[in-house]
């Protein structure tokens, strides 16, 4: 590789982005008109199964497991690599054009929540559950989930966009973001060396960490568990099967979900409970054959 030389005034060049050139711009704002589709249910989620809409989707199963039937929610497919992002209606419900984004019309107008962590917060405040009552547990909690939204960039946009689709291998870069993400692994296997969950009982925090890092260490992120050595974080593997184990964290994973070889795991859409039987891709493909 030749040394880069940064230019006085960076301009956009739409082929060095490697395999999501397609879907980054340096602007904001709709390239497109085009309104978000609205269900039978108060809760709206568009959305794709990547580990921060596997967060929302993990908890709005886990809370219709535990009774909460107002989280009953119509669950809509945003396809990035084909700019669904970038809409006209998807921009009104999240500026940032990133999924997940909810509107939630139980009140007397709509109300947009972008950002996981702010939609896994409204969530789990309004039907007060899967966050802890005690303040200093709930303090903890707040802890950890933005632990992970600080931290996660570093495990996406930097460890798995050098590792497994920049254009090239550049060793410096994957060096210096494997380095941080074993850091991160290494913080979360020490404190849960002493504690099931991340703050007491199974909350958002644990959902949220679970959606990125206990994936990876499942081998469902990158193909990266044998790089990072990740059965060394013993706490970690352990909690991860844990709630991999849980039913609803299985359903979860299947929303909005439309890659793998897995067919029976994926189910584009979701507007009801038996959606889950009916209506998975391998099933729909069975009848179309």
């Amino acid at each position: 590789m030749t040394e880069y030389t940064p230019p006085k005034v960076w301009t956009h060049d739409a082929e060095s982005g490697g395999r999501f050139a397609s879907i980054n711009r340096p602007v904001a704002g709709p390239t497109s008109e085009k309104e978000l589709p609205v269900g039978k249910h108060p809760l709206q989620l568009y959305s794709l199964a990547t580990p921060n809409g596997v967060k929302v989707t993990v908890l709005l199963e886990e809370l219709l497991a535990a009774g909460h039937t107002g989280a009953e929610y119509d669950a809509w497919i945003i396809n990035i690599m084909e700019g669904d992002q970038f809409t006209s209606g998807f921009v009104g419900a999240n500026p940032n054009s990133k999924i997940p984004a909810m509107m939630d019309h139980s009140g007397d107008k709509p109300q947009r929540i972008f950002e996981s962590a702010s939609i896994m917060l409204h969530l789990a405040e309004k039907f007060g559950a899967f966050i802890p009552t005690d303040p200093a547990q709930r303090t903890e909690m707040m802890s950890w989930l933005f632990w992970q939204m600080g931290s996660a960039p570093y495990l996406g946009g930097g460890f798995g966009h050098f590792y497994a689709y920049a254009p090239h291998k550049d060793e410096y870069a994957i060096n210096r973001f494997t380095m941080e993400t074993k850091r991160q692994l290494d913080v979360l296997d020490r404190h849960l060396a002493d504690n099931d969950y991340f703050a007491g009982d199974y909350s958002i925090a644990d959902m949220a960490i679970w959606a990125w890092y206990g994936q990876l260490v499942l081998g469902r992120l990158y193909d990266a568990a044998e790089f990072l050595d990740v059965t060394s974080y013993k706490n970690v593997m352990r909690w991860a099967k844990a709630i991999d184990a849980r039913p609803a964290v299985t359903r979860g994973r299947m929303v909005n979900r439309a890659f793998g070889d897995d067919l029976s795991m994926q189910l584009h859409e979701r507007h009801d409970a038996s959606d889950f039987e009916t209506k998975t891709q391998d099933k729909i493909e069975a009848e179309k054959g």
